[in-house]
């Protein structure tokens, strides 16, 4: 069952769990307006005791630096609570950020949620 995390006018941020995975799935923007939202978001998950994290991005229409500067600071949340994150469903303009970057190398990117969530999570990632 997807449950909502956030519901702000520029992005809607919900979640669900399959195979073992919070699936973080993203609809709207991800800028300086949105991204302290869907940070605190993840790191509640995180408090609950979620570890392994797919984060959607298929339905994001703008992302900029800030954006993945939220991406890169929940994915050293994630992995300080030994847990693991893959990207899914990243449209070209949203790859050229990570390649522009240089953090597509540091993702296991998916071309889909589905895919990401096929095997279940490791215990040791």
């Amino acid at each position: 069952m997807r449950t909502n995390i956030i519901r702000h006018e520029n992005v809607m941020v919900s979640y669900d769990v399959v195979n073992g995975w919070s699936v973080v799935e993203a609809d709207g923007e991800l800028d300086a307006h949105t991204t302290p939202m869907i940070r605190e978001g993840v790191i509640e998950l995180i408090d609950e005791g979620h570890r392994h994290f797919v984060l959607d991005l298929g339905f994001v229409t703008f992302m900029d630096s800030v954006g993945l500067g939220v991406i890169v600071a929940i994915t050293q949340r994630i992995r300080e609570h030994e847990g693991s994150l893959r990207i899914a469903s990243v449209s070209g303009r949203l790859m050229r950020i990570f390649d522009l970057s240089g953090t597509r190398e540091s993702y296991e990117i998916y071309p889909s949620a589905a895919e990401a969530t096929q095997s279940a999570p490791s215990p040791a990632a």
